[in-house]
């Protein structure tokens, strides 16, 4: 839950007994589960309005897909590196620049597009 563990929980139930007081903690416990229980009701009625409003077909519809959070960057990367695509070697590219490049002699002239100024 948030990220919290059991003794971290612990930790904070002990504070708030301190902080609000033996006499308090009832009322803002019953506070906080009703908190709780309305923002489930939200959740699980926009949940129920996004399906009438998306139709036949998608009350199956993958909610984890929809994770922002499965998108990161790093695993995109890897992923991406380690794909099995060809790769274009060095001496590859050599044989590529060797093609489309004229070597000059020290007497010739470079040439001269007049369309490309």
């Amino acid at each position: 839950m948030f990220g919290l563990s059991s003794e971290k929980i612990f930790i904070l139930l002990l504070l708030a007994l301190f902080i609000l007081g033996p006499e308090r903690l009832p009322k803002y416990a019953k506070t906080f589960a009703q908190f709780i229980k309305k923002m489930r009701q939200m959740a699980n009625s926009a949940q129920a309005q996004m399906k009438d409003e998306l139709g036949e077909g998608f009350e199956d519809l993958d909610w984890k897909k929809l994770d922002p959070r499965q998108y990161d960057p790093r695993r995109i990367i890897r992923e991406a590196l380690l794909d099995d695509t060809p790769v274009v070697k060095h001496a590859d590219l050599n044989q590529v620049k060797t093609r489309t490049q004229q070597k000059l002699d020290l007497d010739q002239a470079s040439p001269f597009d007049p369309e490309s100024t």
